[in-house]
């Protein structure tokens, strides 16, 4: 007997996808018309081949397609938080042993620096988690 998973891991997007992905996540639903437009305006790749990507990403349940008017309009399937908490823990687990701080520290370390107003949402960040740690 078969057993049925409620929610089937997405598959890992590629980074063509993730570039389509930023512009659904940023525009809300697109037609590819308006996804090439957004990502290579008149020149780069062509409308058929952002066209192909979109139906491989619907196969693959990265988007959902609208099929009700004649041009089809696309949204993201997946959050951006979703996708980004997959790609930084396997980046975590592969590259940084598993060590958050190892990433984080890492990260500050290179250019470019991080702006003050980074640094005051790290530092903000960073209080809030000690802060969760004391008695008060």
């Amino acid at each position: 007997m078969r057993s049925i998973h409620p929610n089937p891991p997405v598959p890992r997007p590629t980074e063509a996808e993730i570039d389509i992905l930023r512009v659904l996540w940023d525009q809300g639903a697109c037609t590819v018309r308006e996804v090439h437009e957004r990502l290579y305006g008149d020149g780069g790749v062509g409308y058929t081949t952002v066209l192909k990507l979109m139906q491989i990403m619907h196969a693959k349940g990265l988007v959902v397609r609208d099929d009700a008017q004649r041009a089809h309009v696309y949204r993201a399937a997946v959050s951006r938080q979703r996708t980004q908490k997959r790609f930084l823990s396997e980046m975590v687990t592969r590259l940084f042993n598993g060590s958050p701080s190892q990433l984080v520290l890492h990260a500050l370390g290179e250019a470019p620096r991080a702006s003050k107003a980074e640094l005051r949402q790290i530092r903000e960040l960073l209080d809030r988690i000690d802060g969760g740690g004391k008695s008060q």
